[in-house]
């Protein structure tokens, strides 16, 4: 679905990432993952064509991205963006309007479909009730639902997330996390995911690509790149790695400096 063929990104001369070369099927939930500065966010950007690459291609669906306009793009792809701030007050629901972008003419009047889209993409998320709130009376979790939905009136085949549980409690985590496991399952949504949390990346991605300095260190299962000797070489710091007893998937724990560790 998404082909990336030798993809090298800078910003100036540095380069961000270099020579990244993979394929993401439809319907998986991939998970990008690496430390400060290893070309994540960067790496979302470039698949929605926020920015483009100095070096390589990208192909959806077989159609180099560079030859599609960025309405075409927006049609098939969806960013939610780690922080979203707007200096006006707007309502939740003129938010996840704003989705339908792509698909208004040059007069931007949404017709009824648009507003159908909308109606059915803010219960899609459990938001109906809360459409006519402003968006700065919201709490962070429901803000994260409201770009979600901002997402969905696109109707996307592909999500981008960067750092959705950022800034999250442990119940709003599991309840947003919950959301996506079913548009990907239930609604066939590709979902491509950045984070720092390798736990969360762990239990809920199919595939884990794990970046470092701006090339693909490892990729692959949960199972083949959450090992002690990866996460320590790629971090640089002391980790302990077992398997979750109720999941059976890769659980890191932390391991202070200075205390030797069981095995460690």
């Amino acid at each position: 679905m998404i082909d990336l063929r030798s993809l090298s990104f800078r910003y100036r001369q540095e380069w961000v990432l270099k020579e990244i070369s993979l394929r993401i099927e439809k319907g998986e939930f991939i998970g990008v993952i690496g430390p400060n500065g290893s070309g994540k966010s960067t790496f979302l950007k470039i698949l929605c064509r926020l920015l483009s690459p100095q070096e390589g291609d990208i192909l959806l669906d077989t159609v180099p991205l560079k030859e599609m306009t960025q309405r075409e793009i927006a049609k098939k792809i969806a960013i939610v963006p780690q922080e979203a701030y707007s200096l006006f007050p707007f309502r939740v629901i003129e938010i996840v309007l704003m989705g339908r972008s792509p698909y208004l003419g040059h007069l931007l009047f949404e017709g009824s479909k648009d507003l159908e889209m909308v109606k059915r993409a803010m219960d899609w998320t459990g938001i109906l009730s809360i459409g006519e709130r402003y968006m700065d009376e919201l709490s962070g979790g429901e803000r994260k639902r409201v770009f979600i939905a901002r997402a969905l009136a696109q109707e996307p085949e592909i999500i981008l997330l960067d750092e959705p549980t950022a800034n999250l409690d442990i119940h709003h985590q599991v309840d947003f996390l919950h959301l996506i496991v079913s548009l990907n399952r239930d609604r066939g949504l590709t979902i491509v995911m950045a984070s720092h949390d390798l736990n969360i990346a762990s239990e809920y991605c199919d595939r884990l690509i794990l970046l470092q300095e701006g090339r693909i260190y490892k990729m692959g299962s949960p199972r083949d790149v959450i090992t002690r000797e990866t996460i320590e070489a790629v971090y640089g710091c002391r980790v302990w790695v077992d398997e979750n007893p109720i999941s059976g998937m890769p659980r890191i724990t932390l391991l202070k400096r200075g205390r030797e560790g069981s095995g460690a």
